[in-house]
């Protein structure tokens, strides 16, 4: 039985309609094949959640359809009443490969801004907490990887999403870069924003978890709060998978 972790309330958004995530019998075929199946879950509307498994378990096709970019086979996903497909305008998705514009690093959080109708001039304030305002006329092209990927958080900050999910945004990035972007997540989590973190780094998801949802096969194995996840796995399948053990 999943326990919520607890939040405190100062924590939220001013003005933010926290978004709790129920999912039942949710399905994904693919090419006659189930990736996702019977698939049950329910989220608290705060904290950081870490989506862990093997390769193939289903973890970036469940993030897409939690953010509504594709539609379940069957099944129902819905943020407090919201269905996925609706939600979007208060989410925002990081990929591992950060998607950039061909512009210079201004130019890309201006382009977020302008297509939400907000201010401009919050595009100084946002690159300075990524630590790019000194770059901000350099082609984002130029950017190292680490560089590039707080550009693409600051571009999704720059929506004031409720909701971020991240896709193993750290993937392949020195130890440093690893940290300056937990530290950038930790900061939107602490002001309310729900964060759903798709990870296979260990250290990271126990630094940054609240919970735990561990997929296998394409369905949920395990729910649980992250201190009891890490050392107390249930299933034999997580136990496996945090021992370093390959789970087919």
């Amino acid at each position: 039985m999943f326990e919520s972790p607890v939040i405190p309330e100062t924590q939220a958004l001013p003005g933010s309609s926290l978004m709790p995530l129920t999912v039942k019998g949710l399905r994904l075929e693919l090419g006659g094949a189930k990736v996702l199946n019977a698939l049950d879950l329910a989220l608290p509307p705060a904290g950081c959640t870490m989506i862990m498994g093997p390769n193939g378990a289903g973890k970036s096709l469940l993030l897409k359809l939690l953010h509504g970019l594709m539609p379940p086979t069957s099944g129902t996903i819905d943020w407090a009443g919201t269905p996925a497909a609706q939600a979007t305008k208060q989410q925002a998705l990081v990929f591992q490969k950060p998607v950039l514009l061909r512009r210079s690093v201004a130019a890309n959080v201006d382009f977020v801004l302008k297509t939400r109708g907000k201010d401009q001039a919050e595009r100084n304030t946002l690159l300075d907490h990524v630590g790019l305002l000194h770059k901000a006329k350099q082609p984002a092209r130029l950017l190292s990887g680490g560089e590039a990927q707080r550009l693409a958080l600051a571009r999704a900050l720059a929506s004031d999403p409720e909701v971020l999910f991240l896709d193993e945004p750290t993937a392949s990035l020195d130890p440093a870069s690893v940290l300056a972007i937990e530290a950038i997540v930790k900061e939107a989590k602490a002001r309310g924003v729900r964060i759903i973190f798709v990870t296979h780094d260990m250290g990271q998801a126990r630094r940054m978890a609240d919970d735990v949802v561990f997929l296998h096969g394409g369905r949920v194995i395990e729910h649980s709060p992250a201190e009891r996840f890490f050392p107390e796995p249930q299933s034999q399948a997580a136990r496996d998978y945090l021992n370093g053990r390959i789970v087919v």
